[in-house]
């Protein structure tokens, strides 16, 4: 039987004024109808690092990821402020469109557009009012090499993105949100359907992106989390429990629940 915590104790980080941050969410809650998913999540994402969210299934890690960049509108009530760039995008005249330009998401499961892969990458940036024929090419090259997939499909870019492998597909995806330039990526368990030589590029490709993107990634992998993040957060029933630097909270967790989920005794 799972113990019964307190929500009370909590270990929060935040961050002073010498450290930019990317995002910012100020008692965020997420309810599906009268279900309270989320209970006031207050978290700072600093710029061009990698942050895992970590808990166990139901705990709130995907449904915080993905009002972040406003996937939960229509679907679930979302209340609370989320900063970016000094604007609470959580408000309603904001332009979710030209939010998700700038905070680009990748899912659980490879979804590449039954295409080509050039026309994978350039779909979204035309629909966007890129037309432009040397810029388009620019475009899926930078991007490609990005997510290391260029010198695997150089050749072949008119090849149906469905004949890649489920590694290829989500680098491929990756390149697809990165190819519209944003500042954040989010990404949801993104190697969860991987193999692990698959789940090794995906994560060689997030060291390097976190150069010039910030990072926010979803994962039940503890390991996958202690690699690849700086910043570690644990989710608890819909509960922020612990947010620490990814080398303290796996070394030596602040709270019990925080200290029995890195210990194996539920999840």
């Amino acid at each position: 039987m799972l113990k019964q915590y307190s929500f009370e104790k909590t270990a929060v980080q935040t961050f002073d004024d010498s450290v930019s941050l990317a995002l910012k969410t100020d008692n965020l809650q997420v309810f599906y109808g009268a279900n309270h998913a989320m209970h006031d999540a207050n978290l700072e994402f600093p710029k061009n690092q990698i942050t895992a969210l970590i808990g166990a299934s139901g705990s709130g890690k995907s449904t915080y990821l993905r009002s972040l960049n406003r996937m939960n509108d229509g679907i679930a009530t979302v209340t609370g402020k989320i900063w970016y760039h000094g604007v609470d995008i959580n408000e309603p005249d904001v332009n979710i469109y030209e939010i998700r330009r700038h905070i680009g998401m990748v899912f659980q499961r490879p979804n590449p557009f039954a295409k080509s892969i050039r026309e994978n990458i350039v779909y979204a940036l035309k629909a966007n009012g890129i037309k432009g024929k040397d810029e388009l090419a620019s475009r899926v090259e930078k991007s490609l090499k990005g997510a290391a997939l260029w010198d695997e499909v150089k050749d072949n870019l008119e090849k149906s993105a469905l004949s890649l492998s489920g590694g290829q597909q989500q680098r491929l995806c990756i390149a697809r949100s990165i190819a519209m330039e944003p500042d954040v990526l989010l990404l949801d368990e993104p190697c969860s359907a991987l193999d692990s030589i698959s789940t090794v590029k995906v994560e060689e490709t997030l060291l390097e992106l976190q150069k010039k993107y910030s990072i926010i990634i979803v994962t039940h992998n503890m390991q996958q989390a202690s690699r690849v993040s700086s910043q570690c957060a644990f989710f608890h029933l819909g509960h922020v429990m612990e947010y620490t630097p990814t080398a303290t909270m796996f070394s030596n967790p602040q709270i019990p629940v925080t200290q029995d989920y890195i210990a194996g005794s539920f999840g």
